[in-house]
């Protein structure tokens, strides 16, 4: 079986940005909706409306995003959209809550842990999806990339503690208050279900997606940038400085193989900081989503890197 391509170019650049899309050789149809994390108030590692944006126009794309499930800048549709003005991604493009008027229950195929997804009621308003997501690292997954980005990206804030819980409640506040699935086991156990929740509702949304499509044609792509490579999400109000230096830009068609090769990317790297940024993927055994979602037919580790420069 062929290798999956990914495709790499090293300078992280607006053009750079253009000719990684085009390179994976798809036209995205009909509306297009773009999933970025507009980054937390306070935050600035997020990716910049400045680098997107000739990528945003290219494709006259909107901007989507979902509530979160804890107290900030980004638990309400009014406060979400002004954190998107100050961080400056309303000068370049429409910003959509997609759970702004409700939410979608979809379904989770051949499921281990959830049912359903529960999902921002606009993700119907899109005829595909662009996941654009910044590569880092996260506190609770180990590390986030473009399946991260789909599975709590696209989560309602409803959806997001539904995933978090692993299914225990739908309440953004029990959930923060900690109430958790009743997993036999013991904490690591519960950390690899809440990992493979993510996978699970990952592909559900893909499924969702390209399940509307009568041409055969993929309706979701995915580009992982690696700049500002913290330790912590773009959801981290103060996050630590970036820990290594940026290392470019990957895009593919398969999003398990995109994960993998930025993953791969980071620890296969000399570059100082890199210990760092491992210790936070591996404290919570943050591959393990890429071994699940494999497992479940989301895609393939096996990949081959095309370096574009």
């Amino acid at each position: 079986m062929a290798k999956v391509k990914v495709y790499y170019t090293k300078d992280i650049t607006p053009e750079n940005l253009v000719c990684i899309y085009d390179a994976l050789g798809v036209e995205l149809p009909g509306k297009v909706g773009i999933k970025i994390s507009t980054g937390e108030a306070g935050n600035h590692n997020y990716l910049k409306p400045e680098l997107i944006k000739d990528l945003v126009t290219k494709l006259q794309g909107v901007i989507v995003e979902c509530n979160v499930a804890y107290a900030g800048g980004r638990d309400q549709t009014e406060r979400h959209l002004e954190t998107a003005r100050e961080h400056g991604f309303l000068d370049i493009a429409e910003v959509d809550i997609m759970d702004a008027h409700g939410e979608i229950e979809i379904p989770v195929e051949n499921h281990k842990w959830l049912p359903i997804d529960i999902v921002g009621e606009h993700i119907d308003n899109y005829d595909s999806f662009l996941n654009l997501a910044h590569f880092k690292g996260h506190e609770m997954a180990g590390f986030g990339g473009v399946i991260k980005n789909q599975s709590i990206g696209f989560a309602s804030a409803s959806g997001k503690a539904y995933i978090h819980s692993l299914g225990a409640t739908r309440s953004p506040e029990e959930m923060m208050s900690g109430i958790m699935a009743d997993v036999e086991g013991s904490l690591a156990a519960k950390q690899d279900g809440f990992l493979e929740c993510m996978a699970e509702t990952a592909k559900a949304v893909s499924d969702y997606v390209n399940g509307k499509a009568d041409d055969g044609q993929p309706r979701m792509l995915y580009i992982n940038v690696l700049n500002n490579l913290s330790r912590d999400c773009d959801c981290a109000a103060e996050p630590e400085a970036p820990c290594m230096a940026d290392m470019g830009i990957m895009a593919s068609a398969d999003p398990v193989a995109l994960d993998q090769a930025a993953l791969d990317m980071v620890k296969n790297s000399t570059d100082p900081g890199r210990d760092s940024f491992m210790e936070r993927v591996t404290g919570q055994n943050g591959e393990h989503i890429l071994e699940y979602a494999e497992q479940i037919g989301f895609g393939s580790r096996d990949y081959e890197l095309i370096n574009l420069d």
